[in-house]
């Protein structure tokens, strides 16, 4: 892969990282209007729906097949519901911890629960091993965690404690 494609692709997973805190306050305020998070969830759902089939009727995309659906174990149709899972967690949390406090967070988790899938290889996924650098970097991304969340109150107890 040339120099150019992977720039690409780091823009592209830098802009879906950028998306998520404007979707989660966007679906926060709809939760409001509408009167309960879940009902914002299931707009924001059904909006994808809307939004996707065109793109797969535009792409003329094949069906997929009814033989693989039908033997497909369970746990493949899990990511539907993690989907719920953050969206309905995030049109909840975000308006009580900031979209930074949020986003932080949820990046930590995902980049801890990343790490245990890739240590196992879980889903098919590649082994990447546990190594010290790797444990470091969480533990500096969950540093920054509570410095994004809690560096407001530290600096002002450090303040008045000075």
């Amino acid at each position: 892969m040339s120099t150019l494609q992977w720039a690409g692709l780091l823009v592209l997973a830098a802009f879906a990282g950028a998306v998520v805190p404007f979707q989660s306050a966007i679906n926060s305020n709809l939760a409001r209007g509408l009167g309960h998070p879940l009902w914002a969830t299931l707009a924001s759902l059904l909006v994808s729906v809307l939004v996707l089939l065109p793109v797969i009727l535009a792409l003329r995309l094949p069906l997929p097949s009814l033989t693989f659906i039908s033997k497909a174990p369970l746990w493949m149709w899990a990511g539907g519901a993690f989907g719920v899972c953050f969206v309905a967690l995030a049109v909840v949390l975000l308006p009580k911890l900031g979209a930074s406090g949020f986003v932080a967070l949820a990046l930590a988790g995902q980049v801890i629960a990343s790490m245990v899938l890739d240590h196992f290889g879980l889903f098919g996924l590649v082994e990447k091993q546990l190594t010290v650098s790797r444990i470091f970097g969480a533990v500096l991304l969950i540093a920054g965690v509570v410095l994004i969340q809690f560096g407001g109150v530290l600096e002002r107890n450090a303040v008045a404690a000075g």
